[in-house]
């Protein structure tokens, strides 16, 4: 499996509070992005596989609706995490 406990554990401690924070929104983000980028690499293998395509479009709207509350809520955490991420908007 891709994405065991120790991976969410390594994602959660190097972008959220400690290892084991969950449910803060740098946290969610950094995991979607995990996801993200793993089910990219899926597609791109597998270019009929439309079940995958749709999960990796809710993904991808999941991770924009957490940045947009990050925007609107704390504008340093949000520049924070897309730099950290290398993410563009």
């Amino acid at each position: 499996m891709y994405l065991d406990k120790a991976k969410k554990a390594e994602i959660f401690g190097k972008y959220g509070k400690s290892n084991s924070d969950t449910g803060s929104a740098e946290s969610q983000i950094a995991l979607f992005s995990y996801r993200i980028s793993h089910l990219t690499e899926h597609l791109k293998k597998n270019r009929k596989d439309y079940t995958t395509a749709r999960s990796l479009t809710q993904l991808v709207g999941k991770r924009r609706a957490l940045l947009n509350y990050l925007y609107d809520r704390d504008i340093e955490r949000y520049r924070a995490i897309v730099k950290a991420l290398g993410l563009r908007r």
